[in-house]
């Protein structure tokens, strides 16, 4: 008598590789999401950066020669192949900012720095205040 033995096959089915290719594809259209989102935060971070820079060059550029005077500049820059416009506003501080302290000789340096994005406008705004040398300050009772 002849003995038969059972053969099995190993090795995967076709449904099975289509299931695993199917769950790969998702993980991957997944990592692939990712990193395009982290590429456009990137970009973000880049403009806002490049932004801030020229926000710190124009405020520099008016305080540079002592205490600024009144009035608004504005302008336009291109950098890294974007273009920003700028605007900077020099004021004489007023009571309503420093309460019961009358002071003189007080200017404050506001810049404006606003550029173009796909999903629309974006701005960064920086303050900051000038004292003249002979700043005096008296208090009111």
């Amino acid at each position: 008598m002849q003995s038969r033995r059972a053969t099995t096959r190993s090795g995967f089915t076709f449904i099975e590789i289509l299931v695993a290719l199917a769950v790969a594809a998702i993980g991957l259209l997944g990592l692939l999401r990712l990193h395009l989102l982290s590429t456009a935060v990137a970009d973000s971070a880049l403009d806002r950066t490049q932004a801030v820079f020229v926000g710190q060059e124009r405020t520099a550029e008016v305080t540079a020669g002592g205490f600024p005077r009144q009035g608004t500049e504005s302008g336009s820059v291109e950098r890294n192949g974007r273009d920003f416009a700028w605007r900077t506003e020099t004021t004489n501080v007023g009571s309503a900012e420093t309460g019961d302290l009358k002071l003189t000789g007080l200017r404050q340096v506001r810049t404006i720095v606003r550029w173009q994005t796909g999903t629309g406008e974006k701005e960064v705004q920086m303050t900051t205040y000038v004292a003249d040398s002979r700043i005096h300050e008296s208090t009111t009772r």
